[in-house]
């Protein structure tokens, strides 16, 4: 009996050191993922591929604004570059000597005014959505005291002859009174900028045109 009882003494030990050693061991599977947890974690907090995600999102709508700006203002300087020469072709039509022997009608404000409508709808502009200049500026007669009216031709664009145009291109050396052809009227741009004060904001650009009378 003595001899059986000294040998389960070492054998009990060796089992107890055994569990103790097994407790204070991490789990090995368990382990590993913990370890490849935070492994990530910080090779996470090490990256700086996502600050340039976030840069391009602050950056990208302004660059977008911008493109439509330059778009819309485009669109803007180009209709009044085309009513501005439909201008001048109107005064120059205006101007011309008119014809004598042609039918009825034919006059120099149905010649300024056609020549108007023939210049926008080329450039595919809408004649009716053109308007008189408000205010409208005053112009001296060159033949009579006083100031001249807009012609009856059409109510949407002014057109007045035998205005005295001094100091236009072409007139003579010292000229203070030259007759002259007068063409004036506005067109409509609507802007389209979101999230600006000029979001659909209708703007009204002037056209205007003199050129001195052409004699026969």
């Amino acid at each position: 009996m003595r001899v059986s009882a000294a040998r389960e003494i070492p054998v009990r030990r060796a089992r107890w050191a055994h569990l103790l050693w097994a407790r204070s061991r991490p789990a090995g599977k368990n382990a590993g993922l913990r370890d490849n947890a935070c492994t990530r974690l910080a090779r996470l907090a090490d990256d700086t591929s996502g600050a340039e995600i976030a840069e391009a999102a602050a950056v990208l709508p302004i660059m977008f604004m911008i493109l439509v700006g330059i778009f819309w203002f485009g669109q803007a300087f180009s209709i009044y570059g085309t009513i501005t020469r439909a201008a001048q072709e109107g005064a120059r039509a205006g101007a011309a000597p008119v014809c004598s022997t042609c039918a009825a009608g034919n006059s120099a404000g149905t010649n300024a005014y056609n020549a108007v409508e023939a210049s926008l709808v080329a450039a595919k502009l809408d004649t009716s959505n053109a308007r008189q200049p408000s205010p409208l500026p005053t112009m001296n007669s060159c033949t009579s005291s006083g100031s001249v009216s807009c012609s009856a031709v059409n109510s949407n664009i002014c057109v007045r002859t035998n205005v005295q145009v001094s100091n236009t291109t072409g007139a003579p050396a010292g000229a203070t009174n030259v007759c002259g052809m007068s063409v004036e009227f506005q067109y409509p741009f609507q802007f389209w900028l979101p999230f600006t004060p000029l979001n659909k904001q209708k703007i009204w650009m002037t056209a205007a045109a003199q050129v001195r009378m052409e004699s026969q």
